[in-house]
């Protein structure tokens, strides 16, 4: 400040002809000393200027520069408020100081807390680290920007172990325990909003009982401080520090002190006796030699010649100057009213017409811009400091990227080059609650814990997560099914029998074999069509069941393969329709086995009513019954193909929608009441006296029928998929080879095998 000064004073473009004068107070970081200081400002008490100077206004304050810390700025602001004295602080990062409610005199050039608590938190994301672990300063300081940081933490979905305050007059007993709770805790990263001088108390405790590793994180007040350098096992924290800076001409200042200097001041002589371990005149402490004048502080290492980390200084410099640009542009006001340059014009301006021109300030000094917002706070700029082990083995201050709150979102983070972690690892550590869930889990919180902490659990059937830690799962689209790993929805499988597999393949067999049976049947007829056992068993009737047979065991073939619109209309209405004219050649059969016995009875002339024109139309009448009942099935609701969703989950599977239940439930119906009269009039035949009586044949044939379709309604209800449709089939074979079997199969093994039976004596029983 005393350098910022003095080459204001000897410039020619600020200020000319008007020095500024100064002087300095010792707030010993303590609230009420600073209180104290205030009262005293704002008294106008009569304060020790340049000596030997002839100031005028002589104790009138323009402005004050200070507090390094929030607590005491805040307690000053409070108190010169009132009397419009701008005050500037060059280190009060307290976001609630930015509240130009309260505090409308207070300006700063170091960035408010809440653009770093907010850069912590992204920094903090950045790195993956959702679990950490939290200690301040019990101050205005440490805990507003801890609140922020935590506000902001929370926003980015990160969580926090514990959040531990204390400060430097709080008994030895408090910081042993927090030290216990980092040691116990199972974060490994540590975010400290603390300044230098807490947290040294906290690494001392911390460092007589050695623990695992914590990465720290740090606030600008302590990251860049040199006095913590000395903690080896902080190597790797990281952190957001006040931009460095150089300044011209101020190392050669500094090494300017004359033994005379020296003496005139009495913080430059502590200095001085502590550094060169001597005393300066009598005054000083009578344990130390005095000082012979050989003493050069050019050849002394301390921090006060080590002006490669300005960064705090640096802020003080632009404070100087800010104010001094307030002063200037109130001046020239004031010398453009009066049409004066008289220097004496200065005894004109008022702390409040700074405290108006302050905020209007915007310069720039050794490359750096100056300005305050509506807010009093400069614009936020910060370097990322890592705190990295040399090859002597010291640790080092290493800029390693920026962040700057004016450029836009996604820039305003820059990592430049490598970091080192804890221990000097160069893997980035991790400090996570629970490990991340993979894709095909999803997070359940744990009760009574926070969010961060979760049990990983596999996704509900049917749903999958693609990302991972994920909150939730969610369902695929109805033709989709989750893959093994349910974290890809895959296209369902599509299911229907096909000729392409074993079982459509036995069935097509079956199909085909008992069609090529039937057609061979009908050829062994046909060659002994003349046979008295073909003539006597209604040739005509029995070629026309052949054929229905054949139709039978062909219609089979429609249920095989993918549905089509076709496909499920004629499946359907076919095996109806040839089934009915199967079921009314049986019946006609039957009936004339009836009517025949009925014949051979004295004064009987039955046979000329049912004679073959009424066989044929008891079959056409049958038969064109069912093809009325399919008619209106197929045109109020066709049977129709459809996607199968809901009985298997895992597949699609394609069948033919009835349409009509009732329509397909007739067709069925209708077949049964046939069957069943057949049935009836089978067993009413079987016992008649012929030696070749085919109504027995019927009536297994027509049991094995029944039963087969009787079986088959409860196994078509309940099974699933393409099995469904392999029942039907199943029953369509069945029941039409137990049909041909039971009728045609004697008597092809009598016209084949046994042809002495082939008689018309022998089926008459007259041997």
């Amino acid at each position: 400040m005393i350098f910022a000064i003095e080459e204001i004073n000897n410039s020619t473009e600020l200020l000319p002809g008007i020095k500024l004068g100064y002087h300095i107070y010792d707030a010993c970081g303590s609230v009420p000393v600073a209180v104290h200081v205030a009262f005293q400002i704002s008294n106008g008490l009569d304060p020790v200027f340049y000596t030997g100077d002839n100031c005028s206004q002589s104790g009138m304050v323009m402005a004050v520069i200070g507090e390094s810390e929030s607590s005491p700025s805040i307690s000053m602001s409070r108190i010169i408020g009132p009397f419009n004295i701008p005050q500037v602080s060059y280190f009060a990062t307290c976001a609630c100081l930015s509240d130009k409610q309260q505090y409308s005199n207070f300006f700063r050039t170091v960035p408010s807390d809440q653009f770093q608590a907010e850069a912590l938190a992204k920094l903090v994301k950045h790195f993956g680290w959702t679990w950490i672990g939290a200690v301040r300063s019990d101050s205005d300081y440490g805990n507003n920007g801890m609140a922020t940081f935590l506000e902001a933490a929370r926003k980015e979905g990160i969580c926090v172990e514990y959040s531990e305050s204390f400060y430097r007059n709080h008994p030895r007993s408090r910081i042993r325990r927090i030290a216990d709770v980092i040691r116990r805790s199972t974060a490994t990263v540590v975010v400290a909003f603390t300044s230098p001088v807490d947290l040294s108390l906290l690494l001392e405790e911390l460092s007589l009982v050695p623990s695992s590793p914590r990465q720290w994180i740090g606030s600008e007040s302590w990251v860049t401080a040199p006095d913590l350098l000395k903690f080896n096992f902080c190597a790797g924290a990281i952190g957001f520090g006040i931009q460095k800076s150089v300044i011209p001409g101020l190392r050669d200042f500094l090494l300017d002190l004359s033994p005379s200097k020296v003496a005139a001041s009495p913080v430059l002589t502590e200095f001085w006796e502590d550094a060169f371990n001597c005393r300066l005149g009598e005054s000083a402490a009578i344990d130390k030699i005095l000082c012979d004048g050989t003493e050069d502080i050019k050849t002394l290492h301390s921090p006060y010649t080590d002006t490669s980390q300005l960064r705090i200084t640096n802020m003080v410099y632009k404070a100087v100057y800010a104010i001094t640009h307030a002063i200037h542009n109130t001046f020239s006001e004031i010398k453009y009213l009066f049409f004066s340059c008289s220097p004496s014009l200065f005894s004109l301006i008022s702390s409040l017409q700074v405290l108006t021109q302050l905020k209007e300030v915007n310069f720039t000094q050794n490359g750096y811009d100056v300005s305050f917002d509506a807010n009093g706070d400069p614009v936020a700029r910060y370097e990322l400091v890592n705190w990295q082990k040399s090859e002597s083995g010291s640790i080092e201050l290493v800029t390693v990227g920026q962040y700057d709150e004016s450029l836009p979102v996604g820039q305003k983070f820059q990592i430049n080059q490598n970091l080192t972690w804890v221990d000097g690892g160069t893997q980035v550590p991790v400090s996570v609650c629970t490990d991340s869930c993979p894709p095909g889990t999803r997070k359940l919180l744990q009760k009574g814990k926070p969010i961060c902490c979760y049990d990983c659990i596999p996704c509900p059937e049917g749903e999958i997560s693609n990302a991972t830690d994920s909150p939730d799962c969610f369902p695929c689209p109805k033709e989709f099914w989750p893959n093994e790993e349910r974290d890809t929805c895959l296209p369902k499988p599509v299911e229907f029998l096909s000729y392409n597999e074993v079982l459509g393949i036995i069935l097509a067999a079956f199909s085909v074999g008992g069609a090529c049976l039937a057609i061979i049947t009908a050829a062994v007829f046909y060659c002994h069509k003349n046979s008295p056992i073909v003539r006597a068993n209604n040739s005509e009737l029995s070629f026309l069941l052949l054929f229905s047979l054949t139709l039978c065991f062909l219609c089979s073939l429609t249920f095989i393969g993918a549905p089509s619109e076709w496909s499920c209309m004629l499946r359907h209405t076919a095996f109806g329709i040839t089934f009915v004219l199967c079921m009314s050649c049986v019946l006609g059969k039957t009936i004339v086995v009836l009517m025949a016995f009925r014949a051979t009875l004295p004064g009987s002339n039955v046979m000329k009513w049912f004679g073959p024109p009424q066989q044929r139309m008891t079959v056409v009448s049958f038969t064109l019954i069912q093809v009325l009942i399919c008619t209106i099935w197929l045109v109020l609701s066709p049977p129709f193909p459809m996607k199968n969703l809901t009985t298997n989950k895992e597949r699609i599977i394609l069948e033919c929608a009835l349409g009509s239940a009732v329509g397909f439930w007739a067709v069925l119906g209708y077949i049964g009441l046939l069957a069943v009269f057949c049935f009836v009039l089978a067993v009413l035949a079987r016992k008649l006296p012929d030696n070749f009586n085919e109504a027995k044949l019927i009536t297994f044939s027509m049991l094995i029928f029944c039963a087969v379709w009787i079986t088959f309604i409860p196994a078509y209800l309940s099974s699933p998929g393409k099995f469904t449709v392999a029942v039907e089939i199943f029953a369509i074979l069945a029941s039409s080879f137990g049909l041909i079997l039971c009728i045609f199969t004697p008597k092809c093994f009598i016209i084949l095998f046994r042809p002495e039976k082939n008689t018309k004596k022998y089926l008459m029983n007259k041997n």
